[in-house]
This record gives structure tokens, sequence and C-alpha cells, in this order.
């Protein structure tokens, strides 16, 4: 089952997101990296970047959070590691 992800980065900024998602080879407006994940978008917060992903599965996405996404955030300078919240979807469109 298709999960959402709302991801907040306290304390970090978009500079610090963009360096990060190179750093995955990324490219904004292309495909991710992790070919389970099914949508991605990040913004500012006054908190901080706060990134939403639509993944196939928990398994997936844990599985590319704890090998990649957090290594290289905390690598190029985030604060702390996310706090996640998770939802089962129900739908999305692409």
């Amino acid at each position: 089952m298709a999960i959402a992800v709302i991801q907040d980065f306290n304390g970090a900024t978009l500079a610090q997101y963009d360096t990060a998602v190179a750093k995955m080879g990324i490219i904004p407006g292309g495909k991710h990296s992790d070919p389970g994940c099914l949508f991605h978008w990040a913004a500012q917060t006054a908190e901080g970047v706060r990134v939403v992903d639509v993944c196939e599965t928990r398994e997936q996405f844990d599985k590319f959070i704890d090998e990649q996404v957090v290594p290289d955030a905390l690598e190029v300078g985030f604060p702390n590691p996310p706090t996640n919240t998770f939802y089962e979807v129900h739908a999305y469109f692409t």
C-alpha cells in the first residue's frame, strides 16, 4: 500500500536541502533516485524544511531514508534527522 510521509527537518535551510538533493544525484523536475518514490515536494517552513513523499511502500521509504537521506542530510549540515509522520494513501494522481 502506498504511504505519504511528511518529513520535518527542523533548523534546516533550502540551501542545505538543495545540496543534499544534488549529492543524491536528483535533478529538480527530473526522476527521483528512489524508484519507490512516486511523488516528492519540499518547502521552507518557519521551523526549517518540510519534505513530503508518496512512496510505494513503507519498507522502500525506510530503506531510502536510512541509507541515503539521513546520512547525506547530516553530512551537508542539517542539524537533525527528520521528524516523520506517516499516512496510508487512499488515492494519488500523477
